[in-house]
């Protein structure tokens, strides 16, 4: 079976490891160019106010390719993202268990986007239990070279975590892994 083709993501959307919880094998391309405004650096929490964006700052240089991607350490980034998760999520019924495996994410310096990136993916897999079969592309390939490959400007087809979850809390699509995670447990995941 052909495998699907993702693009790296930060705490990426739960219909991301919905994908990779499906798939029997998955690519990570790591030879496009960065865009900006896309999950590879974004994810969306759910904020006391509403959805609330937390972007890593990138540096721009000479060469844009996901691989090479370095993370920009200004503006205090780290520390008002664990702000922000503390904040969303620091009264849910498993922060507490999880904030160990979260919080060195913020703590320690990454060079690279997609070495940050693949060290969060890693810990969430582990987190919910997936092993997903998971390399990395070796020369660009577009999404409409893949066949099974959904395509993240196109959207996800959202689906509601729980019916319950959904009446209580409405459904907010593109939510971040951490909304399922800390809300509702690692075994949520296979309800999707």
């Amino acid at each position: 079976m052909e495998p699907i083709l993702l693009s790296t993501t930060y705490f990426g959307p739960v219909q991301w490891y919905q994908q990779l919880h499906r798939a029997e094998n998955v690519k990570i391309e790591r030879w496009e160019n960065f865009q900006k405004q896309t999950f590879r650096n974004r994810c969306l929490i759910a904020a006391a106010n509403g959805v609330q964006a937390l972007t890593v700052p990138v540096k721009h240089g000479d060469t844009m390719l996901i691989k090479d991607l370095r993370i920009s350490d200004h503006g205090n980034w780290r520390h008002l993202h664990w702000n922000a998760i503390q904040s969303a999520y620091g009264k849910s019924p498993f922060f507490d268990y999880y904030e160990d495996d979260l919080r060195p994410f913020f703590e320690q310096r990454w060079d690279f986007l997609l070495d940050f990136n693949e060290a969060i993916r890693q810990k969430m897999c582990e987190l919910i239990d997936i092993q997903p079969d998971v390399s990395y592309t070796e020369s660009f390939r577009h999404i409409s070279d893949v066949t099974n490959s959904p395509d993240e400007n196109a959207g996800f087809e959202p689906k509601p975590y729980y019916q319950v979850y959904r009446q209580k809390h409405g459904f907010l699509p593109n939510l971040s892994i951490l909304d399922l995670l800390l809300n509702m447990g690692p075994e949520s995941i296979f309800y999707l």
